[in-house]
């Protein structure tokens, strides 16, 4: 019987991670989204204070109808979609190189998923954690590189 799930140690899988990566680092913003229309019964689309596409800002925050509680967590959700998009270009890079370079399927798997699977609500510990996975793929591209020249 054939299997059609990939084998992590021989299937690289590690290109497919980075879509997955900008999917998981915009959920803030569908909750940020849900969160202020929920909070101020207005429709997502009322445009009269309504913050540019980019902005994590949302109508909620001049709302006086929307408790703190809620509003921290609003920030706390656009700070971690900020730092997410932030990453985003250096996790793409060490993924590439990584790749370019010939590291292991096997390794480059367990990196980018391991990037992937991070929990977002341990924001500072994800972050560093997240930097560190990126470095490791880093350091694992060039000493393949530099495997291969010694030769």
């Amino acid at each position: 019987m054939t299997s059609y799930l990939p084998n992590l140690a021989h299937d690289n899988l590690s290109f497919y991670t980075i879509p997955v990566a900008f999917i998981v680092a915009l959920a803030p913003r569908v909750f940020i989204t849900n969160a202020s229309k929920v909070a101020t019964n207005k429709p997502v689309s009322d445009k009269t204070k309504s913050p540019p596409p980019s902005s994590t800002q949302t109508v909620s925050s001049d709302d006086s109808a929307v408790d703190s509680k809620t509003q921290a967590r609003i920030q706390r959700a656009g700070a971690a979609m900020n730092n997410s998009l932030q990453n985003m270009g250096i996790f793409a890079a060490a993924v590439t190189a990584g790749n370019a370079a010939g590291v292991g399927a096997g390794r480059m798997n367990a990196l980018s998923l391991g990037y992937d699977l991070l929990p977002p609500v341990t924001r500072t510990a994800a972050y560093m954690t997240g930097v560190m996975l990126c470095m490791a793929m880093f350091v694992q591209a060039g000493m393949t590189m530099n495997a291969r020249t010694l030769l």
